[in-house]
């Protein structure tokens, strides 16, 4: 079983779905420390100028927080403010009018923890995408873990049976490899490698919210994350 363990980010890039996409199981790791300006509260968008620009929730923060524990802020009507930003950047991309009110009806919702409304966007979008969801849990589920780093990670994956492990580059600097080949659990590296397609404005930029996939691509969205999406094998 192939499984997948990652952060509930705020309108997650392409790269966080073709993961999202090869799963059998995905693991939302929501009971890790929140680090403040993290992908968990911010992500980009391309705006109507041509440039991109960042989208952040405001939230709640305390020092050592785990990431389900975050509050949103909601005494400012910023849900407005990104809505009409969305709105601005992508009204005349090909595909808007198509996923307008799915994506209107997130922000016209209110939620009072950043890692519910996160993994909240991440279903809605996965489905306009076309993604065959995997079995989802979140990590905060699994009671007892333990420790930290590779050995918390292995504790996740024997909870939920996987054997297969498909991780992204980044954690090479605090994964112990050797840890897996003595579970007889396969470690693959993922990467993305973002295709170039028409965006609405000026020059092409890269690694934006999915969204902007989604806005200019419409149906092939999909065809572009798994053309992106590249696996190496640990060895």
């Amino acid at each position: 079983m192939k499984a997948t363990i990652e952060q509930p980010t705020y309108l997650s890039w392409a790269g966080y779905y073709g993961m999202m996409d090869m799963s059998d199981i995905f693991v939302f790791y929501d009971d890790v420390q929140f680090f403040r300006q993290s992908w968990q509260q911010r992500n980009k968008i391309k705006s109507a100028n041509g440039n991109w620009m960042w989208l952040t929730v405001p939230v709640f923060q305390k020092y050592g927080q785990k990431i389900n524990e975050v509050k949103i802020n909601n005494v400012v009507n910023w849900r407005r403010k990104h809505w009409e930003s969305i709105y601005q950047s992508y009204n005349k991309a090909p595909y808007f009018k198509q996923y307008r009110d799915d994506i209107e009806r997130i922000y016209q919702s209110e939620w009072g923890y950043l890692s519910d409304w996160n993994i909240f966007i991440i279903l809605i979008v996965s489905g306009l995408l076309g993604i065959k969801m995997p079995k989802l849990v979140k990590s905060s589920e699994l009671k007892g873990l333990v420790g930290n780093k590779t050995d918390r990670l292995l504790q996740v994956l024997d909870r939920i049976g996987a054997d297969e492990y498909i991780t992204s580059y980044g954690t090479k600097v605090y994964i112990d490899p050797q840890k897996f080949k003595d579970r007889n659990i396969k470690l693959r590296w993922y990467e993305y490698r973002p295709p170039v397609y028409h965006q609405v404005k000026g020059e092409f930029f890269p690694f934006m919210s999915a969204l902007d996939l989604l806005f200019n691509t419409g149906e092939e969205a999909l065809r572009y994350i798994r053309e992106g999406v590249h696996l190496e094998e640990n060895v």
